[in-house]
């Protein structure tokens, strides 16, 4: 009898502890439709989720799982994606449009499974649809699990800022009229804060984003890069700021007075307001080492101290780079160093992806269904002997989207442990509407654990609606 007494404790403990570390099963409604929004002196009606933009945040704690009820009232099909959370098997609630799922035709819903596994931090969810995203996206928080502690002292406060872009025009004929002419696509009106274009636009200073914080506070941001094209240069007037995660992983702090931020990126940042009370700029520029026309404008929030105190006549402006010198090379040639044969006889002519490449910009590769540590990078082409020998194989830092310099190189490693068709892309939009993107095909272990899970009973069908 006491040891079939100890089994069944066995088996409750064990139970137990399965439920703790599979967390808690939260639920959310999505509903996309066409709403209107009034930016830069024009009203437009664009498609959003639940009438807002950005769109809903979902807040988790690390190894929750949510269910994602997302109903389509809008004009054509679309897909979500939950960038950078791993999916651990299940590759059907990933996303992207017609690699493990057909868009969802208007009038319709489909239910998405998201599991939370090691991420902790900040991702965000966004349309993977032609270029829906422009409208379609929004933060994911995902908290410590209960009990435990960010490895820093915990912050005052945190608040989201949302870097998007604002088109006046309707971003689906803009890219479709690309695609069937050949040309580029046209360029966003405007950059947004948290949705904002702000000071610098006409019919914008009213409602620019303001953040309120108190003297003495150390505030965390998390900050999305949701801009369609453009890498983005961020920083807040005579404030510091220290990167703490990317990707929902934690890194070495490093402190700085601006960051880099690529479309698809995410970072976690810390920000002690300790200068004298006043307002000051936040400010979003774009950088880009491209010859392709993008936007040049600039966009603002403001961060403000709360008490009573003399405002000065004029808002301090931080002061950012328009390019990161000594970094990328100018030397792209005018004309390949040989021509491809494109008849058939390709001969010598294949160029391997071991040896790198010359694109004419950087690229930010995004991988989905997995974090990658980024053990190297470097410029020109890559040298298999030498180049490894500078390896970080210490203490890389964890991400699921990392820039891929003009002109060089970029080393990744990770554990192929997750089995399902997994998309790996630019997520500069107008790369990836031209075909920059690939498939990963993660096959099945030797035991059910190791394998993808079977489809739910419901996928949208596969139409051209």
């Amino acid at each position: 009898m006491s040891s079939i007494l100890w089994i069944l404790v066995h088996i409750f403990l064990n139970g137990m502890l399965l439920c703790i570390a599979s967390g808690k099963v939260q639920y959310y409604d999505f509903v996309l439709k066409e709403t209107n929004f009034t930016r830069l002196c024009s009203t437009k009606s664009m498609l959003t989720v639940n009438d807002s933009f950005p769109g809903p945040t979902i807040r988790v704690h690390k190894g929750d799982t949510v269910y994602v009820n997302v109903h389509n009232r809008g004009k054509y099909g679309v897909t979500i994606h939950w960038h950078g959370v791993k999916q651990p098997r299940n590759p059907w609630s990933d996303g992207p449009e017609n690699i493990t799922q057909c868009p969802i035709p208007p009038n319709t819903s489909f239910t998405q499974e998201i599991i939370f596994s090691t991420e902790e931090g900040t991702l965000w969810w966004h349309a993977h649809s032609d270029w829906s995203r422009a409208t379609v996206h929004g933060a994911i928080i995902i908290l410590p699990t209960s009990g435990t502690n960010y490895p820093f002292p915990k912050p005052y406060a945190e608040q989201t800022i949302v870097l998007g872009e604002w088109y006046k025009g309707d971003v689906m004929a803009i890219i479709e009229e690309a695609l069937s002419t050949g040309a580029d696509p046209n360029i966003s009106d405007a950059y947004t804060i948290n949705g904002q274009p702000g000071d610098l636009y006409k019919c914008s200073k009213a409602k620019t984003y303001r953040l309120l914080v108190d003297y003495g506070k150390t505030y965390l941001l998390r900050i999305i890069n949701a801009v369609m094209n453009e890498e983005q240069f961020f920083g807040i007037a005579k404030h510091n700021l220290t990167v703490v995660g990317s990707d929902a992983a934690y890194i070495k702090p490093i402190t700085t007075n601006y960051i880099m931020i690529t479309p698809g990126q995410t970072m976690d940042v810390l920000v002690t307001v300790n200068q004298s009370p006043n307002q000051y700029y936040i400010v979003s520029t774009p950088f880009a080492d491209t010859t392709a026309q993008y936007d040049t404008t600039t966009t603002t929030a403001i961060l403000q101290y709360r008490g009573n105190y003399t405002r000065s006549s004029s808002i301090p402006f931080p002061t950012l780079p328009r390019n990161l010198p000594m970094v990328y090379a100018n030397n792209f040639p005018n004309q390949p160093p040989y021509y491809f044969n494109f008849t058939g006889d390709v001969g010598n002519d294949t160029v391997y992806p071991s040896t790198g490449t010359n694109p004419p910009e950087n690229h930010p590769m995004h991988l989905h269904g997995f974090s990658f540590f980024v053990v190297g990078m470097g410029s020109g082409n890559f040298n298999n002997k030498t180049d490894p020998k500078s390896y970080n194989l210490i203490d890389p830092p964890e991400v699921n989207t990392f820039g891929v310099r003009k002109n060089g190189w970029l080393a990744i490693r990770f554990i192929a442990d997750n089995p399902g068709v997994w998309f790996m892309h630019c997520h500069l939009e107008r790369h990836a509407s031209w075909g920059m993107d690939t498939v990963l095909i993660v096959k099945n272990g030797g035991t059910s654990a190791t394998s993808i899970r079977p489809p739910p009973k419901y996928m949208p069908p596969c139409s051209k609606s």
